[in-house]
């Protein structure tokens, strides 16, 4: 059982972090009770929003003389629950750690940290003719620490990989309140166990990180966007294998069901071109000339048509751009006006394997009387299916959603893919944990967690079921 936060606890935070940034009104508590996974909540005791490492350490090591939980906070758009205080206690909140500390041009190398915005780094290194190529959705509102935390990815990780292929180096706090540096601006390394692999993607469970520096690389000169619409989901996925067949791996490959289309439509209220296509695929293609980057376009545009598409748009300057991307962006906006209740699950398996996946979805909705639409990233094999509430009863609702989880689940590791690509395990998805990893894996991970954290303060019961 852990402590609860009292006066005197309240006090020794104020003394750490300054009053300004200790909160414990319940106004205040209300708004770091969740992140952005429906209907999931609990209240933090206490809110302490942190500006060094020092004072993380100092925190950590009143925690664990007092036995009151910690949980970390970035920015709070998680889509797995890994920021909720579940057990109370208090709330650690990187916010206010939000400098871009250098921009290092000659090694091609960006410090920052933790509570920076995604968006401001990708901004502040092209300004300088670089590139930071991981790019969550979330991007104008997570922040960096968070997607650390989570391994983000994004549209260009078909291209460019996800965050852990970025990172070079953390300065990292443990829970018993020591400060470790793992790394530095280093393309090479292999001193020891590499530590910053583990802390990456591992939900704020090890260590809180104060401090990363990113690998960049030069910012590509050329950008083209293509939109091709298809009568058949199968059409579209053959295209992208096709695609990849011929050794050109574009930026994004983005995919859309007629379904999330038609959403996007209702929410703008005006009509989208090819309205009545199964499926859309959203191809990007960047490069250094124009000549490469047109040859590619050449090759994709044929490949598209080869295989189905109905037409293929080009979009060579940014309004064109953006446009085009118009309804991608917005499908969450329009499935949350369509159905303000949803359950939204980002299952990956691979490439290939993704129109077996959607046919195995399509027939779960029908056996479950529930709407389902999925769209993501088709060159990547990351899917999000998203279950609409409508007007099913609640009762109804909260039944039929562990079903159709569990459904999905099954489905996706019979195709050889995983439960989450991006989103994390966290709390609503640790019960699942044993479909996808055996005992073993499991206990070398709780193994590892308890080396780091052997009196279970930090973010307590996440992950593990």
């Amino acid at each position: 059982m852990y402590n609860r936060v009292n006066h005197q606890i309240v006090e020794r935070l104020q003394s750490i972090a300054g009053k300004n940034n200790v909160l414990f009104d319940a106004e205040a508590l209300e708004l770091y009770s969740h992140d952005q996974t429906p209907n999931v909540k609990a209240d933090p005791e206490v809110v302490v929003r942190v500006t060094s490492a020092n004072q993380v350490a100092e925190i950590f090591r009143l925690a664990q003389q007092a036995h009151i939980p910690v949980t970390p906070r970035g920015a709070g758009y998680g889509l797995s629950g890994g920021a909720i205080p579940q057990l109370g206690g208090i709330v650690l909140s990187t916010e206010k750690m939000n400098r871009i500390l250098e921009i290092d041009k000659e090694n091609l190398m960006v410090t920052v940290e933790p509570g920076v915005i995604t968006g401001d780094i990708h901004r502040a290194v092209e300004a300088e003719g670089l590139f930071y190529p991981p790019d969550p959705a979330s991007l104008d509102s997570c922040t960096i620490g968070g997607n650390i935390a989570e391994n983000a990815g994004g549209p260009r990780a078909v291209k460019y990989g996800v965050t852990n292929q970025y990172v070079c180096g953390l300065e990292a706090v443990l829970p018993n309140g020591e400060i470790i540096r793992a790394g530095g601006k280093l393309v090479k390394n292999v001193t020891g166990y590499s530590l910053i692999q583990l802390l990456i993607g591992s939900e704020g469970t090890l260590a809180v990180v104060t401090k990363i520096i990113l690998r960049l690389i030069p910012l590509p000169k050329i950008q083209i966007d293509l939109l091709a619409p298809y009568d058949d989901f199968q059409k579209a996925a053959d295209t992208v294998s096709a695609i990849v067949a011929q050794r050109i791996l574009p930026t994004t490959l983005e995919f859309m069901e007629q379904d999330s289309i038609l959403a996007v439509q209702q929410l703008l209220g005006r009509e989208v071109h090819f309205n009545q296509a199964a499926a859309h695929l959203l191809i990007q293609l960047d490069g250094n000339t124009v000549e490469a980057v047109d040859a590619d376009l050449q090759i994709v545009g044929e490949l598209c048509l080869q295989h189905g598409a109905l037409e293929v748009f080009v979009a060579k300057d940014r309004l064109t751009r953006d446009r085009m991307w118009e309804a991608r962006r917005k499908i969450i906006e329009a499935l949350n006006h369509m159905s303000p209740v949803s359950h939204m699950e980002d299952v990956v398996v691979p490439r290939s394997e993704i129109p077996k996946l959607l046919r195995g979805i399509k027939a779960i909705a029908a056996e479950n009387k529930v709407r389902i639409v999925s769209f993501g990233h088709a060159g990547d094999g990351n899917v999000h299916v998203n279950t609409l509430k409508e007007s099913m009863p609640d009762d109804l609702w909260e039944a039929v959603v562990p079903v159709v989880v569990e459904q999905l689940y099954r489905l996706t590791l019979s195709l050889g893919g995983m439960l989450t690509g991006e989103h994390g395990i966290g709390l609503t998805r640790r019960q699942y944990l044993p479909l996808a990893l055996d005992a073993a894996q499991i206990e070398v991970m709780r193994g590892i967690r308890q080396v780091f954290d052997p009196n279970n303060i930090l973010n307590p019961g996440k992950i593990f079921p």
